[in-house]
């Protein structure tokens, strides 16, 4: 060892002995004061008396604390004595998904209320190879018992009473208790988007198909049988126009659909002229309305109407609902559009309707024509130069700004679509 280390070795060590030496001072001390009242009540050599106080000094330097040991001791009974008096059932409860305890038997000990309220009665005592019949539920439960895996897991589908998935995980607790836990994490809402993601490709997949067969059709017949004949070509480049512009507009509402969900989250907060914004609409769309025959009433009370929203989107909303009411009802011969304030409803509302007379919408339509590309009449809606995104585009502005979209429709009596705004603060 080098000298240098010597000295640092020697300083840690007198470091470590003063340490040593203040933490059992007031046991020194005592050893000390017992030692000495001993030599005087009973009297003895000088130097026995000192050489026991050298050594009660000694081994206060050396002897290793107690009160370090004593603190981790206290520390650790404190971080363990919140749990100590947790129960399984405890844990259980407070898990979320559906959580079920079962012994070497395949029986149930508990279930968690998730899980009751899930399957209904899990009673301590029901085989669980009774209870979930599905073939990949029984192999897995049966493989965990047997040993051959220490864990397995699973998708299981729930039909009853509606259909839901979980991703199912079984395993054994701990080691030697004899004990095994299932644990359902609900996959049910990630199916659905993915679902959903997938009809939708599929659906924009197609829109956009039919309008390029078209245009790519009437290409080749440009460049071949019509090649010279104009009246003939000057047909063909027209419905390739009209073919050019419906896919434009399913492109711009594809855009417009996946800018409004970027900023789902985001709540506009400036308040918006209600009337301003619905007489706008009224005006830019009254060339449509004349080209449909249909006229545009308005039912518009004295005063202000107000919401907290987008200007812009409004305007896309009542747009949308307007030139539905149009197209789609021109056979009523007029459209009323009303605006009605927080008085006039228990909810302190401040609503927007737009009500045609046409054909209106069958019952069992109603709760699906927001949905994406969902149509009624899609020969009729085509013909209209619909996308089948525009109400879908209506739900995910109004969604945005907090407020709710009504559909009222009788057959031959027309179709009112409200929309709803909450009080403005």
């Amino acid at each position: 060892m080098s000298d240098q280390g010597r000295e640092q070795w020697i300083r840690r060590a007198m470091r470590l002995v003063a340490h040593r030496f203040r933490q059992n001072r007031w046991m020194l001390a005592a050893a000390i004061a017992a030692v000495l009242a001993v030599h005087i009540w009973a009297g003895g050599d000088t130097r026995t008396v000192a050489a026991v106080v050298g050594a009660l000094i000694v081994v206060a330097g050396l002897a290793p604390s107690r009160t370090a040991g004593l603190l981790a001791t206290e520390a650790e009974e404190t971080a363990n004595g919140g749990t100590r008096g947790l129960s399984g059932e405890n844990l259980a409860a407070a898990v979320t998904d559906p959580l079920i305890v079962f012994d070497g038997a395949g029986a149930v000990v508990h279930a968690n209320d998730a899980a009751v309220n899930a399957f209904g009665a899990l009673r301590p005592g029901i085989l669980l190879l009774l209870k979930f019949r599905a073939p990949e539920m029984q192999e897995m439960i049966q493989a965990v018992l047997f040993g051959h895996a220490a864990s397995r897991q699973i998708d299981f589908i729930e039909r009853v009473p509606i259909e839901r998935v979980f991703r199912v995980t079984a395993s054994a607790v701990g080691r030697g208790t004899g004990l095994y836990v299932m644990v359902f994490k609900d996959q049910s809402e990630t199916r659905r988007i993915d679902r959903m993601r997938a009809d939708f490709i599929a659906n924009a997949s197609h829109e956009l198909r039919t309008p390029l067969a078209s245009i790519s059709g009437f290409v080749e017949t440009l460049r071949g049988p019509a090649r010279d004949d104009a009246k003939a070509r000057d047909h063909f480049l027209q419905i390739m126009q009209n073919q050019t512009a419906r896919m434009a507009r399913l492109i711009d509402d594809l855009l417009s659909l996946s800018r409004l969900e970027m900023k789902s989250h985001l709540r506009p907060g400036v308040k918006v002229d209600l009337r301003g914004v619905v007489e706008s609409v009224i005006d830019s769309l009254s060339p449509l309305a004349r080209e449909s025959g249909v006229t545009v009433e308005r039912d518009f009370p004295t005063g202000t109407f107000e919401a907290l929203g987008d200007r812009d989107e409004l305007f896309q909303v009542f747009e949308n609902l307007l030139e539905n009411a149009c197209k789609y009802g021109a056979s009523g011969g007029r459209v009323v559009v009303s605006i009605g304030g927080p008085d006039t409803n228990a909810e302190r509302e401040t609503t927007v309707t737009i009500q045609d007379f046409g054909p209106g919408i069958p019952e069992e339509h109603i709760p699906r024509v927001t949905e994406r590309f969902y149509r009624v009449d899609v020969e009729t809606s085509r013909s209209q130069k619909g996308t089948g995104l525009g109400l879908s585009i209506v739900k995910h502005i109004l969604t945005r700004h907090n407020a709710r979209l009504s559909i009222r429709s009788k057959l031959g009596e027309g179709a009112a679509f409200t929309v709803h705004f909450p009080a403005a603060e």
